[in-house]
């Protein structure tokens, strides 16, 4: 496998075939010790993080895959941490599509005078640019166009998908007694199809329980249990 991409979670490989492996790291993104899935920043090492952010992602891949949501998901080593995918051309150097559900993290930051934690949001879609140095500026459908990272029906089709997903995932952790806040998803085009690449996994959302939120750790075997 040749090396293409090192992240901060995640490592990628060129199989050379068409595929991709996705090797998970034990690193979170958050701040000065504390997880948030907002950050764009590792800010601290869980152990076995990167196994538990695979079963997970792994276990809702095979989910969409049943609903009909075209993903890049094919296969997983849970011991090894990684994953194979399709290989998918990503819209720029990357674009990040969060669906918001619930008020929190960043949200309340930029928006506290209109809103509070847990304010009903009705799955609104915002959308995120991939740049470190620039601090992952947000972005509109207009940007995006006028810049050619993508076209007006991509955008449209990655919001759909999103809000998509969203639902699908939300309701599922429902029946866990668990409350979706929001999630972030990347989508990529394998030849012509839109799919979602990336990962799916505590590392991407918050998920809330009994108005506590859950621990990255705790989210996979509350999950799966």
């Amino acid at each position: 496998m040749k090396l293409i991409y090192e992240g901060k979670t995640k490592n990628v490989y060129d199989n050379e075939n068409g595929t991709l492996t996705l090797k998970l790291k034990d690193d979170a993104t958050g701040k000065d010790g504390i997880f948030d899935p907002g950050e764009n920043a590792v800010g601290l090492r869980i152990e076995g993080f990167g196994r538990e952010s695979l079963r997970l992602s792994a276990y809702y891949f095979e989910l969409l895959t049943t609903a009909g949501i075209p993903n890049h998901y094919l296969s997983s080593n849970i011991a090894e941490a990684i994953m194979d995918v399709k290989a998918v051309k990503m819209f720029g150097q990357g674009v990040e599509f969060i669906c918001r559900r619930k008020a929190a993290g960043s949200f309340i930051k930029r928006y506290g005078t209109y809103t509070k934690l847990g304010a009903d949001l009705n799955y609104i879609v915002e959308i995120t640019l991939k740049d470190d140095e620039r601090n992952d500026p947000f972005i509109t459908k207009d940007t995006l166009t006028t810049l050619g990272i993508m076209t007006a029906e991509e955008y449209e089709t990655c919001v759909q998908l999103t809000k998509k997903t969203a639902q699908l995932i939300a309701a599922n952790l429902e029946k866990k007694e668990l409350e979706l806040y929001d999630l972030k998803f990347e989508f990529g085009k394998n030849d012509d199809e839109i799919m979602l690449a990336d990962e799916i996994s505590a590392g991407c959302m918050r998920v809330y329980k009994n108005g506590e939120i859950v621990a990255p750790m705790d989210l996979g075997k509350l999950i799966l249990q």
